[in-house]
């Protein structure tokens, strides 16, 4: 489950995410317990929809009806990836200008990450978009060495 950040209590649904980005920015909900995982930044999750058409096959499996998770934390130095780029549909990091291609499981398109941004595999349960698995990488940015 997913609420929005600045409005008390209520879920983000896939109405409230338009076709084609850009993304909505949030915390994951404990279902039961109604908590809130906002404690750290590292779980902070971009979600885009996109038409399912548009995502590549291994992004359509961990994806609930076009709906795509990922950490917005970059892969490079751990700064937020808070912006999109709306021409490319691309999730970009303003630290160091890298984007991600959301529709290739995060794919690095340009710029310094080493990586790809972890997905969140989610499902849509009763109609609410919920998680369905853990990161499929580390979150956050590269150590120093």
């Amino acid at each position: 489950m997913f609420p929005f950040g600045d409005r008390e209590g209520q879920l983000i649904t896939l109405e409230d995410l338009p076709l084609g980005g850009p993304q909505q920015l949030a915390y994951p909900m404990d279902p039961r317990t109604k908590t809130v995982r906002n404690g750290s930044t590292l779980n902070l999750i971009s979600l885009i929809r996109f038409d399912p058409a548009q995502l590549t096959e291994e992004t359509r499996e961990l994806a609930a009806r076009g709906v795509v998770a990922y950490s917005a934390i970059c892969t490079h130095q751990g700064c937020p990836v808070s912006m999109w780029e709306a021409h490319a549909k691309n999730l970009f990091c303003a630290c160091h200008a890298t984007q991600f291609d959301p529709r290739d499981r995060a794919r690095v398109v340009d710029g310094p990450a080493p990586r790809r941004l972890p997905m969140l595999p989610i499902k849509l349960v009763d109609g609410v978009l919920t998680v369905a698995g853990g990161f499929t990488g580390r979150v956050g940015g590269e150590r120093p060495s």
